[in-house]
Parts: structure tokens; sequence; C-alpha cells
């Protein structure tokens, strides 16, 4: 049979004859089941048999004069040429050959199978899902086809969709002769995951292009959910180099609210106008919604097939993924390359973004693009209004699919309501470069059209929405042109979401890791409320804390959890260097804010000096909870295997506080020197300086926060703005205290740094601190170059053959 290959015989080097999506299906299948990697088993029709389709047909030359009357200036009238190819197409006669070969393949399949299959029908061009474009789904598939009319019925349909608007407008933007494009036909048994879950994942962060993770998505039910951003998705994040070396590779799990479950729709083919009549949409159930499409095993497993995907075709991968709901086995239904990161060559140079000034917030959803952008809003309901969005306008919509392609690359920024990190909008606004936000939820209905707004996501995994044309920074970065200094140069870090995009910065790690604004922002209540939830007495907050935790039967679990995977982010996008963790250094009225934390929290006339810090840790008001921390650094460290997480105490007063936090750390599994543990402590208190010899005895090393020695030193309130002249971290007194702290530390023989902003905003603050001879100093990242600079002019200052 000339025109048919079965998925057996294809391999890569197939593509002209059938196309990337089943060249690459063929290829999985060939060399990869092997692997354990399962793919559906099916069958390629060959670009043969399009072209006898149209010469039998004699439907090229008709063809021809059709396109010749697109107008490729402005496409008005795209939607009408697109109309009058697929109708030619439409009204041929399938060639009876042709229908007969494909018949007999249908067969054989089943014989194959041992029994009646549903199928699935594929659209596979020959200039689809090249490494250099993945606009995917430019063409039609069907699901759910059984029985040999609409097999025929459905391939029929396949080969008219090479002229969707959509396909002919990509072909021109890709400069793609339409008469040199074939169309192959993919015929693949289903998976039932309209009885299950499916998704996507890539074997990269496609956010960041950090690529020591598998990023894993999906929902319930089929996959068009998913890539079309119709249902925010399940997240997980899995660390590639740990997997079968650890017994926790999963570092962050994102529950998404999966609103819809895409199902088959009971009609037949020949009810089926368009592809989405053969599927329906029904609303999830609030028990599948509060809960994960996937368990741990499973999403290994398809991370370790990731693995083997990216190996075997030797770049990152863009792939599809499906769970059949009788058997529960789990299939890859589509592997093609990444487009956005694998083509950039310039890896060391990005963009920085700052954002100073900002109108009111309007909505927010999941930013995409580390960027700030500014237009109008032009809120659009369907593709077919082009002609209304001018370029370097911001399109707002409810979601997008492939035949929003045409109008994507005009815009400076997209804004959906629905989707996720993998949905269609996503994908493409990475490609053409727009800023987006997907997922928001409601911006169709509180965005006007034609309002002028700001988009920024270089604020973190969220992407705001402001009102107005706000004002930022840019700052244009070149990591191969920065040199670093003989002295560590490290980064002050809270919020896991922007970890993989600061590990690209110049550093030597992470010097100060903030505890609290985990628990702050992720964790969102107070760690005593989870450990005695049954004593807690506010209706109200009880309810609030069942919402946010009912997958945890024990409360504590919740806290644990969250915060080792919130850490074991951090710790994976910089691993191997040190990524020092403060333990938790909140203020009672800073606790107290936390959900539950009334109940929990003295009142204090001045926190700043009250119950913080160590003495909370071993003091029965805060042990429980302490002990909770220690679990998940211990998580992080031994189930995770994030070794590199050295943690630091707080506000240690006195020597006894130092011997009785340690003692309850080991007691814990934290011991020093255990597995490579080492501990620091913070010095912010004039007794850490002046006897800092015996503190040394305790600990690995020293950490100056630089701002509350200050204050204490000279008993002034650094938040004053009445004593601002008096708080000043050149004063003598305070200068004293640091030399001091540095020259007692080397003669212990344990290493000092410097958490704080002096350094970045005075050259002569570095200046004092090298020829101290600190060790490291923890920047903020916005200060991170201008803190290099300081240090290579310090140390090109410093007397020779000092250290």
């Amino acid at each position: 049979m000339k025109q048919i290959k079965k998925f057996s015989e294809i391999h890569l080097n197939d593509i002209a004859q059938v196309g990337g999506k089943n060249s690459s299906l063929g290829e999985m299948f060939s060399e990869l089941s092997s692997k354990g990697i399962k793919v559906p088993d099916g069958f390629a029709v060959t670009n043969e048999g399009y072209w006898n389709f149209l010469n039998e047909n004699q439907l090229v030359p008709k063809l021809k004069a059709i396109l010749s009357e697109l107008d490729l200036k402005t496409f008005k009238n795209l939607s009408k040429i697109g109309s009058k190819a697929r109708q030619l197409l439409l009204d041929a006669s399938f060639p009876e050959e042709l229908s007969e070969e494909i018949i007999t393949s249908y067969k054989h399949l089943q014989k194959r199978s041992g029994s009646t299959v549903s199928l699935a029908v594929r659209s596979s061009a020959t200039a689809e899902d090249l490494p250099n474009a993945s606009f995917a789904g430019q063409q039609e598939s069907y699901l759910n086809v059984e029985g040999e009319e609409n097999l025929i019925a459905a391939c029929h349909r396949c080969y008219a969709s090479l002229f969707t608007d959509r396909a002919i407008k990509y072909r021109v933007d890709n400069g793609f002769d339409h008469m040199k494009v074939a169309l192959s036909i993919g015929v693949q048994m289903m998976v039932r995951s309209d009885k299950a879950c499916s998704g996507v994942m890539f074997t990269l962060d496609p956010d960041t292009g950090f690529d020591k993770v598998a990023l894993i998505t999906g929902a319930w039910g089929l996959g068009e959910n998913v890539v079309q951003g119709s249902v925010n998705t399940d997240e997980f994040l899995v660390y590639k180099p740990f997997i079968d070396n650890v017994k926790q590779p999963i570092i962050s799990r994102r529950l998404g609210s999966k609103e819809k479950t895409m199902v088959y729709a009971d009609k037949k083919m020949s009810e089926i106008q368009k592809p989405e009549d053969a599927i329906i949409n029904l609303d999830t159930s609030p028990e599948n919604r509060q809960k994960y499409i996937l368990n741990d095993k499973e999403v290994i497993q398809l991370a370790k097939w990731a693995i083997i995907l990216q190996e075997h075709y030797k770049r990152h991968m863009d792939i599809e993924w499906a769970k059949d709901g009788d058997t529960n086995e789990i299939f890859i239904v589509q592997a093609r390359p990444e487009t956005v990161h694998s083509q950039n060559e310039n890896k060391s140079q990005f963009k920085e973004y700052q954002i100073k000034e900002k109108g009111k917030l309007i909505c927010q959803g999941i930013g995409l693009g580390n960027r700030i952008t500014s237009g109008i809003a032009r809120r659009l309901d369907s593709p077919k209004d082009i002609d209304k969005l001018k370029k370097g306008e911001i399109l707002v919509t409810g979601r997008t699919d492939p035949d929003w392609d045409p109008i994507l690359k005009k815009a400076a920024g997209i804004i959906t309501d629905q989707g996720g990190r993998t949905s269609h909008a996503a994908i493409v606004a990475r490609e053409v470069g727009a800023v987006a936000i997907v997922g928001s939820g409601n911006a169709t209905k509180v965005i006007k059209d034609g309002q002028v707004v700001t988009i920024s996501t270089a604020e973190g995994d969220t992407g705001f929405v402001y009102d107005g044309k706000g004002t930022w920074d840019e700052q244009e970065i070149d990591t191969s042109k920065i040199k670093m200094p003989e002295t560590k140069i490290m980064l002050i870090l809270a919020d896991p979401d922007r970890a993989f995009r600061y590990s690209l910065f110049p550093n030597n790690g992470v010097g100060l890791m903030r505890m609290e604004f985990i628990i702050n922002n992720t964790i969102k209540i107070h760690p005593m409320a989870l450990h005695h939830f049954d004593q807690l007495q506010d209706a109200e907050v009880i309810k609030e804390i069942e919402e946010l935790t009912h997958q945890y039967p024990d409360k504590k679990n919740y806290f644990i959890h969250k915060l080792a995977e919130a850490t074991a982010t951090i710790a994976a996008a910089f691993y191997p260097k040190d990524v020092i963790v403060r333990m938790s250094d909140f203020k009672s009225n800073e606790y107290a804010n936390l959900l539950g934390g009334k109940q929990f929290e003295p009142e204090e006339q001045n926190p700043m000096i009250g119950f913080r810090g160590a003495s909370r840790y071993y003091h029965p008001l805060y042990k429980d909870a302490f002990v909770m921390e220690c679990e998940a650094m211990k998580m992080v460290r031994e189930e995770m295997g994030f070794t590199n997480i050295k943690l630091m105490l707080p506000f240690v007063r006195t020597i006894k506080e130092a011997t009785s936090v340690t003692k309850i750390m080991k007691e814990n599994g934290l011991v020093r020197g255990k597995k490579d543990l080492e501990l620091y402590m913070m010095v912010e208190i004039p007794s850490n300086a002046l006897q800092a010899e015996e503190f040394a005895k305790h600990f690995d090393g020293f950490s100056i926060g630089s701002n509350d020695l200050t204050q204490l030193t000279l008993g002034a309130d650094r938040d004053s703005e009445l004593l601002s002249d008096i708080f000043s971290p050149f004063d003598p007194a305070v200068m004293q205290l640091i030399r001091m702290s540095i020259e007692k530390a080397k003669v212990a023989g344990v290493k000092i740094g410097l958490c704080g902003q002096a350094p970045s905003d005075y050259p002569e603050y570095s200046q004092f601190l090298v020829d101290c001879g600190i060790d490291s100093i923890s920047f903020n990242p916005d200060a991170l170059l201008k803190g290099i600079s300081n240090m290579h002019q310090a140390e090109s200052k410093k007397p020779a053959g000092k250290k």
C-alpha cells in the first residue's frame, strides 16, 4: 500500500512524507517503546494520498486561482478565501483506491489491538511541528471516530482543513508555498482520557528556560481544554537530576481549579459539522476540582519519559500526554520541539524590569515573559475581529486557540480569562515576544475596551494588570561580560516564583533566603493554628483554613510540605551552590496577621525587640511550630536531596539560646555536620559581636544583619523618620562592631558575610568591608550589578597580599 505507513514503519526522516506530527509519533513508537514509553498504535496516510486526491479532482489550478485573490496586506478577505478553498475540497470526491487502503489499514489496526477501536484522526502538514515554529493545530483533528464510513469522512475533512484561515495565514507568514505543502493524516487508537486526564509537559521551565526541571500540567478529560487554555491546570515541577536518586524529586505542586472536563459527545459523524461538535465540556465535580489529576508515581513516570525524549531528540521538547481511564495507562500522544528557549542563541543576555509607578490593580493571573508593557486594551470576542486590534495594542479575550494565531503577532500584550502556563495563548505569547497574563478569571469583565493599562509580569509568577500608563526601569544584562570579584557575591531571595530567573544572574549562591516570605505568601496560616487546629475558636478562621488545607487531614503536613516545596524550588534553582535559609523571623505583630495568628500571639508594646528570633524557638508558645520548620528543612535536605541548603538562626541573644535551639534542631534530625549540614547565625545584636568567639563554637558561619545591628547599637528605630539622621551604617560604633565580628570570625575559623543594601549604595562601604576581610556579601537582585561593580572597585584598592 503506497499511500499508507504503519507507525512501526515511520521515523523522523519520513517528515517529507508524513509531516512533523506523524514522523514524531512513528519515531517514538518505533524507537522508544523498548524504553517503556507508550505511544498508541496507528498508521499514517502519506502525502502521496493528498496529492492523488488533488490530482484526481484536478483541484490544483482551482486552488491557485482562489488563493491568488488573498489580500496579502490586510488579510481582510482571509475568511472568505479560506471558506471557498475548504468547500472546494469538501465537494470533491474521495479517491476510491485511497479509501480502500485506509479501511484495510484500519482493519489491521483492529486486529493488532484485538478489539473494535475508537480513533483519533489527526492532520499532519509537512510544514508543521518543525524546530523553527510550533504553531501546531493549524489543521483539524477528529476524536472518537468509529466505523469505516466515519473514518473516511474524517480523513476527507482533514484534507479540507489544510486551508483553515489560520493555516493559510501561517504559511504566508512563514514563507511556505501553499502548493508545496501537503497533508498527511495520522489515524491513531484513542486514549480514553475523557475518563481520566491529559495534559502537556515541557523538558524545561517554559518561562525562564531553566533546564533542570520538567514541567507537567494537565486537567481532567480530553487535552483540548489544556492546550486551548480553557481551564487552569494542575502543575508539577520535577527536578530531573535527582530522579531515581532521592525519595521525592517533585519539588512543587500547584492545584488548578480545572473548572471544565471535556468528554465525548454522543453523536454520529454525520452530525458533526466541526471537530468541536464531537466533544462537550462539562462542569468538573467539586471533588475532582479539589483533587490532583495524577499521583506522585505517575508524575515521576512522565518526568522520566520527558528525559528519555529529550535525550533521544537531543533537544528540549513540548510533549502531550494522556491517561486512559479504562486501563489507567499513560501514553505520549505527541512530541514536538520546544521553540522559544531552544532558539535563543543569546542565553547570557536579557532585560531586567523593575516597576516604579503603577495605577490601581485591575486584575491578576499567571504572568509570562518577565517584562512590563503598557498600551490600549482591546477586548475581542472572536479572531474575526482582527481589524479592530492595531499593532502594539493589548489583546483582552476569554481564551485563544490556533484561530487566533494571525492576530497574536500584532499584540504587544495578551490577557486571557482562562488558561495555564502551557495553554495556547501562553506558548504563542512566548514565541511572538508578547507579554502575557493567562488565567485571570475576569479580565474581560473588568478591563474596558480602549482603556490604557500596564501589564507587569516582572514581579514573580503572578502577573498584574494596572490601570493607566505606569513607569518602570529597564536594565540590559549580559552575564557573559560580568567578571566576579574575589569576595563571594550572593543573593537575598524570598520568592520561589522568581528563583529560576535569578539563578541566571552572576552569583555564588543565596546568602539569605527569608522563610517568612514563604509563610506569609504561600502558606498564609499561623503554624500553631495548624498544629493545634482542634483548639481554634473562630468559626470563620476554621472555615478559611479548611479551604486552604482540605487535602491534608493532618493540618501540620500542609505547613511542612508547602514550606519544603517552596524552599526546594529555590534550592533547585541554585544547586549545588549554597542556599542559606534563615529560620522564621516574624515579629509577634506580624505573626498575628497570619490566619489564626491572633489566638497564639502575645500583644507586645515593642515587637521589634520582643518575642522574635531564637527566643521563640524553644518557648512553649512557638516550639511546636519551630519543630514543623525543622521537619520541613529535613524533608528538603534528606527526602528531596538538596544538601546545599544551610540553616541560619536570627536574633540569637545569648550563648544559652544558641545551645537551646541547636539542641531542639538536633532532636529533630538537623545535626550540625551530619550530611554536610552547616548552621549559621545572624550577627544583629551587639552581644553577637562582643561574644563572637563564643558563638563561633556553635556555628559554621555568621551573617551580619546591618540594619538590626545599627538600630540596636544606636538605640534608634530604623523605621522612624524622626531618627533618620541618627540611623547610619557609617556610625563609628556600628562599624567598630562589624570590624570586630569579622576579625573574631577569622580567628575562630568560621565564615562571615553581610546582608544589606549599603555595599551597593555606597562604594566606600564596600571598601570598608573588603578592607576588613569580609568573605561574602548578599545583595537584593535589583542591587546586584551595582554591588558587583563596587566590590571590584574596592578590591582593586586592597593592599597587595591582604586577604
